[in-house]
């Protein structure tokens, strides 16, 4: 094999495995979100959970509590996949809508679908220590609309 043939053949090779671990890469940022997040007591609460990104996936759940019951839950995944991560949400398990990764940092993501009714985006980010936020946005009825939450890691958790 000439040496041009055999550089040649290292480069391809080096390119196809690098190309996976670049999108394990790209959720391997997403660890900022990883842990249980909360905000209230057992009575009125907020919560967030997710799972440590393993095999290009993560999962998790939101759960609300008023009045000491359930009122509302979600499910989510975040999975890799045409060289994006994928944010899916399954409002009280209804089927998944998938929102596309626009913009993915180790602090901050963002996930769009603009066919969505609402929300059309979808952001998680950490502004300091023991703190996650999340918020939706898009147009509702016309109007431009949103909601933020913020959690913190609680005592009530261990």
């Amino acid at each position: 094999m000439t040496r041009i043939g055999a550089f040649t053949l290292a480069a391809c090779a080096a390119l196809a495995l690098a190309a996976p671990a670049a999108r394990a890469g790209q959720i391997d940022s997403l660890r900022f979100m990883a842990g249980s997040w909360a905000k209230g007591d057992h009575v009125d609460r907020q919560e967030e959970h997710w799972a440590a990104p393993l095999g290009g996936m993560m999962i998790g759940m939101h759960r609300d509590l008023r009045g000491g019951k359930a009122r509302d839950f979600e499910f989510f995944r975040v999975e890799e996949r045409d060289g994006a991560l994928w944010y899916l949400t399954q409002p009280r398990g209804r089927p998944a809508t998938a929102f596309r990764s626009k913009e993915v940092t180790s602090s901050r993501v963002v996930c769009e679908n603009l066919e969505h009714d609402f929300p059309q985006r979808i952001l998680y980010w950490r502004e300091k220590p023991g703190e996650l936020r999340a918020r939706i946005e898009g147009t509702l009825e016309g109007k431009p609309e949103s909601m933020e939450w913020a959690w913190t890691t609680s005592a009530l958790d261990r």
